[in-house]
């Protein structure tokens, strides 16, 4: 995470609250408003590390941190159901299972986030998916994949296109939540872009540095 002071706290008080025997880490990747400082002195006293900035990198140190069998990659601006371990656990019982998602809500009320949830679900079904709805991995799949690759950008896809090949992922029901305030600014066509295009650009082979500069102007 980078520079979520505003919502570090109220991130760990949720995952606090969540039932089951689990453990956090917090990957900050050079927050400059505190973010870290605040992780660090939660009362659910989660294991922070300060990382190079970058969300693959950061989530490459904090799996190699972390010590449970089920590796759970959760931004900072969506929020897991309440039976999330319980869940992940069931699913892992299939030896399989290498890992997968849970089913995605967008958290605001109005026309087009209702229609994000209902797209981002046929995407789903598809086998398209990416971090926002949480990622979790069985530790096992996760080393033969050698984690996510350490690119600037849709290093999330990437690694589900690995993982649904080595076998038959999961989409636990929930949903997790994930904030809609980044898209509702970007508008129709901008979120279009971002989750399409971009995306066939990257199958296309179009260099990733070109594509954070593309990225960056829609967001």
């Amino acid at each position: 995470m980078l520079d979520e002071a505003a919502g570090i706290e109220a991130l760990l008080d949720h995952l606090a609250e969540l039932p089951g025997d689990f453990e956090v880490v917090v990957c900050d990747g050079g927050s400059r408003d505190g973010t870290a400082e605040l992780a660090g002195a939660h009362p659910s006293a989660p294991v922070v590390l300060r990382t190079p900035r970058g969300r693959a990198e950061q989530q490459n140190a904090g799996a190699a941190t972390a010590q449970g069998e089920a590796l759970v990659f959760l931004h900072a601006d969506s929020r897991l159901p309440a039976g999330a371990i319980a869940a992940i656990r069931g699913a892992l019982s299939d030896p399989g299972c290498p890992g997968g998602n849970f089913s995605l809500r967008f958290d605001a009320a109005d026309r087009f986030s209702r229609s994000l949830t209902r797209w981002y679900a046929i995407q789903r079904r598809h086998g398209i998916y990416y971090g926002d709805s949480t990622l979790w991995v069985r530790r096992s799949a996760w080393q033969a994949l050698g984690g996510f690759k350490r690119v600037p950008i849709m290093e999330d896809y990437e690694l589900v296109r690995r993982l649904e090949r080595r076998g038959r992922t999961a989409c636990l029901p929930g949903p997790a939540l994930t904030s809609s305030r980044r898209w509702l600014a970007a508008g129709v066509a901008r979120t279009v872009l971002a989750w399409v295009v971009i995306r066939w650009l990257w199958i296309a082979g179009v260099p990733p540095a070109r594509l954070v500069a593309l990225y960056r102007e829609v967001r």
